[in-house]
């Protein structure tokens, strides 16, 4: 992608296509315009997109952003809407069916769900992990569906992946862990496995920061953008385990250890009416 400015950005333009896109359950093959050049810009897109859908935001996904791009793009975590209807509760011994793009971008990551307990005052901006601390009910464990219409999506860097709600399609709801605040991060651990072969392990500590951390980022973000996080919202807080693609078909399993075991199949969206 070339460098271009705000100027040459159609954050309106974007917004309506991939939204169009994911309603007719189709892939791009390509960006549908001209790409954002900040994470202002993409943010802008984003909240035309929020706007097009037409859907409740029930929380919201966190994600780290990399190396070169957090240095380019002057942020290390980025933000995305979970919304009501994307939203799955995961019963003991079944299987979620979980849609995603078939031809686009999917992708399953272990992560640790924080509730919040009351609403964030509206006037604050900057949040820290112990500010952030006292606003949480409980955490639990989850899977974010990780999915977009285009399918190389992460390859173009933060901007584009916030441009189209931050390439969630969904999230999963595990069970409470009611002792997390007393627990090692280390010891809030999971593995991850596709069609039974293991993929990845990791733990609350392979976070940067810690859950909280990102938590206090979701808050400072959304505030910024005239979106204060309320009671009852949900903050999936990063990739424990890696961002592990899946394919139509396909099975993951997340084993959070004694928290419970999550288990979902990729089936191919289909248009929303």
């Amino acid at each position: 992608m070339s460098a271009v400015s705000s100027l040459d950005f159609d954050a309106q333009g974007v917004a309506t296509k991939f939204v169009e896109a994911r309603r007719l359950a189709r892939y791009l093959a390509d960006y549908p315009g001209t790409p954002p050049p900040d994470l202002s810009s993409a943010y802008q897109c984003q909240e035309h997109a929020i706007g097009l859908w037409g859907d409740a935001v029930v929380g919201w996904k966190v994600g780290w952003i990399p190396e070169p791009f957090s240095e380019q793009f002057g942020a290390q975590r980025l933000v995305g809407p979970v919304f009501r209807r994307d939203l799955q509760y995961a019963r003991t011994n079944t299987v979620a069916r979980v849609p995603v793009f078939e031809h686009g971008f999917a992708a399953v990551e272990g992560e640790f769900i924080l509730q919040l307990a009351a609403d964030a005052p509206a006037d604050r901006l900057d949040w820290s992990p112990e500010l952030a601390r006292p606003l949480v009910k409980a955490m639990y464990v989850g899977i974010e569906i990780a999915s977009s219409p285009l399918r190389n999506i992460n390859d173009f860097g933060p901007a584009v992946v916030v441009s189209d709600f931050g390439n969630n399609a969904g999230l999963l709801l595990g069970p409470e862990i009611a002792d997390w605040q007393s627990r090692d991060p280390e010891s809030l651990a999971c593995e991850t496995r596709i069609d039974g072969e293991l993929v990845g392990r990791g733990s609350a500590a392979s976070l940067s920061g810690g859950p909280l951390a990102a938590l206090a980022f979701a808050l400072s973000c959304n505030a910024r953008r005239g979106r204060p996080l309320h009671a009852g919202d949900l903050v999936s807080t990063g990739a424990v385990t890696g961002v592990h693609p899946i394919a139509v078909g396909q099975s993951a399993e997340v084993n959070f250890g004694a928290a419970g075991i999550l288990r979902c199949i990729a089936l191919a969206v289909t248009p929303v009416t």
